[in-house]
């Protein structure tokens, strides 16, 4: 008899994890509270996949005899517990595609950083003709590569969520950016809980894997230290006399590995700010340990871009760099981002904002912020607290005439950083929106500009 598996969810984690179920020959069905996505829908109206949206059906849920649900829903929504109550196994597509891979994984998380390191880290490889898998958080779903096409490494981005939902699953080198307090409504409010799901990354890793650390993390540095993994300990260190694998001596990233030690220097990468030689380093790290060589390393550093919206370098217009940084939707991206610049600011910030503390960034602000630009229907918040730590504050709520103010504000040698410390939704769909909405002003300005001078 063919076993069910149904799916909870159809967005990319769900729609992948049907298609490899469908693929091993499972009876499947995707049950979607919402609705879906016409890229998603397609995909199981091509398979013949049957799929609901809308609703949770029980009498076609119960009869599972797995279910995998997306990450984003809670143990504590009704259907799952009905699903726990039934004593159904119930399991996340990553738990669910790694039991079919046959490659080997390397897995980034952390709560600022990962998307970077993971796309840095499947440049290195890629570029080194590494047959490799983008997967995860960032990409297409791990269930989705494996149903498709085999590859020798899977390089994986996971969230908390994502990782809260493996039982099997283990990386062959796992990553470990850092720790701050992010989604504690979903772990109780109790930071343990979100600590110990970060450390789910090394729970089934064994004596021939790598574990991958920042040693210097106030959080995550000192609880890897304390937990015992069989996995062999990598840490990297910004320390300037740290004896690790990799540190920062000052200069140059130092990498040590067994007899093998090489240098490189953050001038000979393309990303910028403290934050970033540590995702360099972990990177580097991963991809040396996944056989690549150091000469290629060095290639790919010089090539790699980073995704949209993080700190990204759009156009430089009289002199004045603008960078899209939308995607810094909390306080301590917005540390990383102000740490990049060592030259005089023009700071865009405002949204919605989720209880930030902004003391966490009032000494550089007050250091490197000429002008404050707030963009967002209430600003009263950052008026008020940076009221005497910037020599002007302005305000909008348009794209264009905030490019426009930037560059009154500005002189040649100045940044214009967007990176924003709120969420996006008071005026745009979500922070890609107002990141792409910020590119296309500024361009357009750029345009307006060289014509002028034409």
């Amino acid at each position: 008899m063919v076993e069910r598996v149904v799916i909870l969810g159809g967005g990319e984690s769900g729609t992948g994890a049907a298609l490899l179920a469908k693929v091993k020959g499972f009876d499947v069905f995707v049950s979607d509270l919402g609705s879906l996505k016409d890229k998603h829908k397609n995909d199981l109206l091509q398979h013949s996949i049957e799929f609901e949206e809308g609703q949770h059906s029980e009498d076609k849920i119960l009869n599972a005899n797995l279910v995998i649900k997306s990450p984003g829903i809670s143990d504590k929504v009704d259907i799952v517990k009905k699903i726990k109550s039934k004593k159904i196994a119930i399991i996340d597509e990553i738990e669910f595609a790694f039991r079919y891979l046959k490659g080997k994984i390397i897995a980034i998380t952390g709560t600022n950083g990962k998307t970077t390191t993971t796309l840095l880290t499947y440049h290195l490889l890629k570029n080194a003709e590494k047959k490799v898998a983008l997967a995860g958080n960032v990409g297409e779903s791990l269930a989705r590569k494996v149903a498709t096409e085999e590859h020798d490494w899977y390089v994986l981005e996971l969230s908390s969520f994502q990782l809260d939902g493996t039982q099997t699953f283990h990386p062959h080198i796992g990553v470990l950016l850092n720790i701050t307090p992010d989604h504690l409504d979903r772990y109780e409010k109790k930071m343990t809980n979100y600590i110990n799901s970060k450390f789910r990354l090394v729970k089934n890793m064994g004596s021939k894997d790598y574990f991958i650390y920042y040693a210097d993390d106030p959080i995550s540095g000192p609880e890897a230290k304390q937990r015992s993994t069989e996995a062999y300990r990598v840490e990297i260190s910004l320390d300037h006399e740290a004896i690790t694998s990799a540190h920062f001596d000052g200069k140059k990233m130092v990498f040590q590995f067994g007899k093998k030690s090489f240098k490189i220097a953050q001038s000979d990468t393309t990303l910028k700010g403290a934050h970033n030689l540590i995702n360099t380093m972990a990177a580097v790290s991963a991809a040396y340990l996944a056989k690549v060589a150091d000469t290629k390393i060095r290639e790919g550093l010089k090539t790699f871009k980073n995704a949209p919206h993080r700190l990204e370098s759009i156009a430089t217009i009289n002199g004045i760099e603008f960078v899209n940084d939308s995607k810094a939707t909390n306080v301590d991206s917005v540390v990383y981002a102000l740490g990049s610049y060592d030259r005089p600011l023009i700071w865009i910030a405002g949204g919605i904002d989720k209880g930030n503390d902004y003391n966490l960034i009032k000494v550089a602000v007050e250091k490197k912020v000429k002008t404050l630009i707030c963009l967002g229907k209430d600003n009263e918040k950052l008026k008020k607290f940076f009221g005497k730590a910037v020599p002007k504050i302005v305000e909008t709520q348009s794209v264009r005439e905030l490019v426009q103010l930037a560059l009154q504000s500005a002189e040649k040698g100045d940044v214009v950083l967007l990176s924003p410390a709120c969420a996006s939704f008071d005026l745009f769909k979500n922070y890609e929106d107002r990141g792409d909405q910020f590119r296309e002003a500024v361009l357009q300005a750029k345009m307006e500009i060289e014509k002028v001078k034409a």
